[in-house]
């Protein structure tokens, strides 16, 4: 039964997200068509401030309500796990009301001092607008995982692409018969229509959700539901502060590139060309098939911690192995394809020749890459938080070496090894701490 849920609901997700990923890689195209690499660079730089929304305001909540909502069982399953939803909700739109206050507020500071490229500001005040409605979606998709029930979450993700990419698409129509510049600043305008839209969608569908499973009893019976949000928090807060260290370093991280590329030797536009043609366009080709490795990262840790807390040691292994293989092999075939077609890719879908040998060099990383992300999961599943922390802490500080040491002696070179190096050092730390787990419960 367990086994159904996670294929059926890893297809459900790999599906849409296929589906988004190919709208998203074309959008990418366009981007990069209508606006030079400088500008891309630029619009790039501002991705570690919603990361670490994502971080601040939601992602430890969405994981707590994800485990708790799946641990709901009896009777009252219904209302207790309304109770969660709710709980996790009031403390994600708290933070996130403060995060986008603060962001909107002190845009110009943070540009300057955090991201050292003031006209990401205007951008800034722009993206703050979504933050809200960001983590609401976010936390009704984490009741839906709980529950293995995909098809919300998909369905909502879909809908959020479309209207952010159809919105930009329509602001590029009225640019060409009106007196208006068409300026990257529509892309961020996209991003919170995107967000908005699958925001009200999903909190309509829920309300729909839960009024015909249980009718008004629900809503009625949910505040004498057996469950402390106090426990939602505790839960949330060790993730949550896990991943806002790590978003401040990423974001340090993003910021010095650039900096350190003009101690190489190029000029200020000349390192935001070739960072926007690293990630905006080379990672975005790298990243499409996560579609399919993020489905099953998602849907595995709920199964991991649920047969984790029934000592069902046999099935737990044989899950991680299993997952572990597919996404392994994923990676394997995409490192091939890259590797081949990184050339011709560059050129064809961006008319960029730097891009093609930054597609071909990254595609080295597709196995770690890939596999890492289900092993994150997986280690989060067990509850061994700490582990993934102390990873992804050493991997960006691998990164960061890098990046200060070997970006102003190699170029942009140095930062592809950082990636090589931290992404290696990852799966080997995983491998050898579930080793060691599964050592220690044969030997009990």
């Amino acid at each position: 039964m367990r086994k159904n849920k996670l294929i059926t609901g890893t297809l459900i997700l790999t599906a849409a997200g296929f589906a988004s990923r190919f709208i998203g890689f074309f959008y990418r195209i366009f981007l990069s068509r209508m606006f030079s690499a400088e500008q891309m660079g630029i619009y790039e730089l501002i991705n570690p401030i919603l990361a670490l929304c994502y971080a601040l305001c939601t992602s430890g909540i969405q994981n707590a309500i994800s485990k708790y909502t799946a641990s709901c069982i009896g009777p009252d399953a219904k209302n207790r796990q309304l109770r969660v939803l709710l709980s996790g909700l009031y403390f994600s739109l708290f933070l996130s009301a403060g995060y986008s206050f603060a962001v909107y507020r002190f845009s110009d500071q943070i540009a300057q001092n955090l991201l050292m490229e003031e006209r990401c500001a205007p951008l800034l005040r722009i993206i703050a607008l979504s933050f809200p409605a960001a983590c609401v979606h976010s936390c009704i998709n984490g009741y839906y995982y709980g529950t293995h029930k995909t098809e919300l979450p998909a369905f909502c993700q879909l809908v959020e692409q479309i209207f952010r990419v159809g919105s930009v698409f329509l602001f590029w129509q009225y640019s060409i018969t009106h007196p208006v510049t068409f300026r990257i600043s529509a892309a961020a305008v996209g991003l919170v229509i995107g967000e908005v839209v699958s925001a009200v969608l999903s909190i309509v569908l829920t309300w729909i959700h839960f009024t015909f499973h249980t009718g008004a009893a629900a809503f009625a019976g949910f505040r004498k539901a057996d469950f402390s949000p106090l426990s939602l928090l505790i839960f949330a807060l060790p993730l949550t502060f896990n991943r806002v260290c790590l978003n401040l370093l990423s974001a340090a991280e993003a910021a010095w590139i650039p900096v350190k590329l003009t101690q190489y030797g190029f000029t200020d536009a000349e390192a935001l060309s070739v960072y926007g043609t690293l990630t905006g366009m080379a990672m975005t080709c790298i990243f499409f098939p996560t579609a399919m490795t993020n489905s099953v990262a998602v849907l595995i840790m709920p199964l991991v911690s649920s047969a984790d807390a029934g000592k069902n040691r046999d099935y737990l292994k044989r899950l991680i192995l299993k997952c572990s293989f597919f996404c392994l092999s994923i990676g394997f075939v995409c490192m091939l394809f890259f590797y081949i077609a990184g050339l011709p890719l560059g050129n064809l879908l961006f008319h960029n020749a730097d891009a093609g040998h930054f597609i071909r060099s990254l595609s080295f990383l597709c196995p770690f890459l890939y596999l890492n992300t289900t092993l994150f999961s997986v280690q989060n599943g067990l509850g061994k938080t700490g582990l993934t922390f102390f990873a992804n802490l050493c991997a960006i500080d691998i990164r960061l070496f890098f990046v200060f040491f070997c970006i102003p002696a190699l170029g942009v070179s140095g930062y592809l090894y950082g990636l090589f190096v931290s992404q290696i050092f990852v799966t080997l730390f995983h491998l050898f701490t579930l080793g060691r787990f599964f050592s220690k419960i044969s030997d009990s």
